[in-house]
């Protein structure tokens, strides 16, 4: 945008000294490149939208997915270390995947603020998912999960420190309690959605990023 301010300038600038004939062929040119800038811009939008909505629907639901097996498998509380670093990595993979065909459909440039907007899109899109998975999970599937997680945390104290007491282990679960409902669960997923969104979109922005030399 503020290379196409600097055009206007120029021209206002040197347009009064042009002949007729060259003013009125410097004007549909300028013209034209506005049209250009524009068209520019609004495909910009589409694409990045479209890449958002897209790869982020893949995550969201690869993310369900994986929860349902963890559910199916038993772990609903305490999901296998190897069912975390899956997820894990399918969040960076899909992230950077997203960044990229950004890229190759924007002609092969990049900028930095481009890969965050698409990284930090994505990761909201499949949170909202999770979230709406999560909300439906613990009000019908599992209509008593919060019980369930107290009682699952007071065995794993027992079986972490076995010279624990119980009036310990109560006082504990009792600080924890108020924080046993959804609405916190859900803005912790929010926030580690869109923590984890920029870190991978700022990294892979930073590796990734190709300036285009007709664009401030």
């Amino acid at each position: 945008m503020d290379s196409q301010i600097h055009f206007e300038l120029n021209t206002s600038k040197v347009i009064n000294t042009m002949p007729y004939g060259v003013t009125f062929s410097y004007f549909c040119l300028h013209v034209g490149l506005t049209k250009n800038f524009k068209t520019m811009e609004e495909s910009e939008k589409i694409n990045s939208k479209k890449i958002i909505i897209n790869y982020g629907l893949i995550l969201g639901i690869v993310s369900v997915l994986l929860g349902v097996i963890s559910y199916v498998m038993g772990n609903l509380y305490q999901p296998h270390w190897s069912m975390q670093v899956l997820g894990f990595i399918i969040l960076i993979a899909v992230i950077i995947y997203g960044i990229n065909e950004f890229k190759k459909t924007n002609g092969g440039f990049l900028k930095l603020s481009q890969a965050l907007k698409i990284g930090v899109g994505i990761a909201v899109v499949s949170a909202v998912i999770g979230i709406l998975y999560f909300i439906i999970q613990v009000n019908f599937i599992e209509p008593n999960y919060f019980e369930n997680y107290i009682d699952f945390q007071r065995e794993a104290a027992f079986q972490a420190n076995p010279s624990v007491t119980q009036e310990q282990v109560d006082a504990g679960l009792e600080f924890s309690k108020p924080f046993m409902n959804t609405g916190f669960f859900v803005v912790i997923q929010f926030a580690m959605a869109l923590f984890f969104g920029l870190i991978i979109s700022l990294i892979a922005g930073l590796v990734m990023k190709k300036q285009n030399p007709y664009q401030a």
